[in-house]
């Protein structure tokens, strides 16, 4: 059973940076693709960004395109969110989960683990 821990989430001010980091134990994720989703409060789960199994594919949600970035350390079966020029319209609770499939894809219902999310709030 692969476990995902997500980790990094924290008070920030408007404009700053942020690592988010999802590490994954119980099992490989490397042959897997991986995201990241987030939930605002009062809002449905949105997607942020995609990273295929060798890492060599990714996507974004055109709302952080730019200024966030995913990547991944398969030696270590985790995987990153580096978020820059923070706003406050990014607070939400962060997500990681992984793909039953291995190319990046932006679709919820095709990831099957998930992990228990790390809040993210930035301020104004």
């Amino acid at each position: 059973q692969v476990q995902l821990v997500e980790s990094g989430g924290e008070l920030v001010q408007a404009g700053g940076s942020l690592r988010l980091s999802c590490a994954a134990s119980g099992g490989l994720v490397s042959d897997y693709a991986m995201g990241w989703f987030r939930q605002a409060p009062g809002k449905e789960h949105e997607f942020v960004a995609t990273i295929s199994y060798t890492g060599g594919g990714t996507g974004y949600a055109d709302s952080v395109k730019g200024r966030f970035f995913i990547s991944r350390d398969n030696a270590k079966n985790t995987v990153y969110l580096q978020m820059n020029s923070l706003k406050p319209e990014d607070t939400a609770v962060y997500y990681c989960g992984r793909s039953r499939y291995s190319l990046a894809t932006v679709k919820r219902d095709e990831y099957d683990y998930w992990g228990q999310g790390t809040q993210v709030t930035v301020s104004s």
